[in-house]
């Protein structure tokens, strides 16, 4: 069974009176919605009455698996039901660890004196099809936790808010503040919050006004390089540049933001030659690598791209990389960052729609 992380609250409170699955698997990159997670779930387990806890993490290649057999066959020292944590850091149990893990699921069918919990990091689709995660989802809950992305971002604040019984003001005024309260927190949900917390502290239940959340909200946001080029394909001028303001400031390296930049307008130009040569989209953004979110961004910016237009972002990519490595070039800035920016509003006009490029 396989559950978003706001679908697990409700989960707990049925599995409470009639009983929790034997594993539970968390795996993703957003350490707030791991968290949480796992308190509600401990604290479900312990009103079950699963009150020994061990913890096991998998470090290395050299890790005891027959310890964590062993361990959740032996009985409680005092009677009491098992609470099971395995930890892996890395995400590759390895190939004794994969049969460890198939074993382990094949001993504890249907025994319920036996919770296990099992956390890893992001995985991708080779190891989520593998033999040991398919055997791990068969035996009971898997919670994938993903970062949110920000475009559902403000639904996401306002949703925290109203479990503390606040709420931003209706219409395009709330929309304002929530967008607004996005922008400071962007890519950095433990600092969101903590931010949306401290609201509740500051302010009583009931109607906050943007100059409320302006005064309290810091600008905590954190940015991912490699999230810039689904800004720039979006459209998005004002966060393209906040986000090339914000990775300069963090002390991001400038080759690094032209590497995602060029690499974006690279596999943009060749699914372009692609389908005109006849291969089907899907094909060609298969091929490239290209899924989730960018799939779905490059499905809906290509059509708008003629091939002119990309050998013209290719050629700018290629003096810009020029730029950042020190060369000079008469009509473009000689500053890198300065550089970089002109690159990524040519990019991030050119994904516009044709009816918003004139703004």
């Amino acid at each position: 069974m396989q559950l978003r992380p706001e679908q697990l609250p409700g989960h707990l409170q049925k599995a409470g009176a009639g009983g929790l699955k034997p594993i539970y698997t968390f795996h993703g990159d957003e350490a707030l919605l791991v968290q949480e997670g796992l308190d509600a779930l401990r604290q479900t387990a312990r009103e079950a009455g699963y009150t020994e806890r061990q913890v096991h993490t998998v470090s290395g290649a050299y890790f005891d698996w027959s310890g964590l057999l062993g361990a959740g066959n032996a009985m409680s020292l005092f009677g009491d039901k098992q609470l099971i944590e395995i930890r892996i850091p890395s995400g590759k149990p390895g190939k004794e660890g994969s049969q460890a893990l198939q074993a382990y699921c094949e001993q504890h069918t249907g025994d319920d004196s036996v919770l296990t919990i099992v956390t890893l990091p992001r995985l991708d689709k080779t190891q989520t099809s593998s033999a040991w995660f398919t055997a791990l989802d068969g035996m009971g809950v898997t919670v994938r936790c993903d970062p949110i992305e920000r475009n559902a971002l403000p639904a996401w604040i306002a949703q925290r808010l109203s479990q503390q019984d606040q709420r931003v003001q209706a219409g395009d005024a709330g929309e304002v503040t929530l967008q607004f309260f996005a922008d400071r927190v962007e890519g950095n949900l433990l600092a969101a919050h903590q931010e949306i917390m401290k609201l509740s502290l500051l302010y009583p239940p009931g109607e906050l006004s943007f100059e409320q959340v302006e005064a309290s909200v810091l600008n905590v946001a954190r940015y991912d390089v490699f999230k810039l080029g689904e800004a720039v394909m979006s459209g998005h001028l004002a966060r393209v540049q906040r986000m090339l303001d914000g990775l300069q400031a963090e002390g991001v390296s400038e080759v690094l933001v032209h590497f995602a930049m060029a690499e974006d307008i690279r596999t943009l130009r060749h699914i372009k030659e692609s389908t005109a040569q006849g291969q089907p989209l899907p094909v060609a953004l298969r091929e490239n690598r290209v899924w989730g979110l960018r799939e779905r961004l490059f499905e809906r910016v290509l059509p708008r791209l003629a091939m002119v237009d990309l050998d013209n972002l290719l050629l700018a990519a290629h003096t810009v990389d020029g730029l950042v490595k020190g060369l000079r070039h008469p009509d473009w800035p000689q500053d890198a960052w300065q550089a970089l920016h002109k690159l990524a509003m040519q990019l991030c006009q050119t994904c516009q729609p044709p009816t918003a490029r004139g703004r």
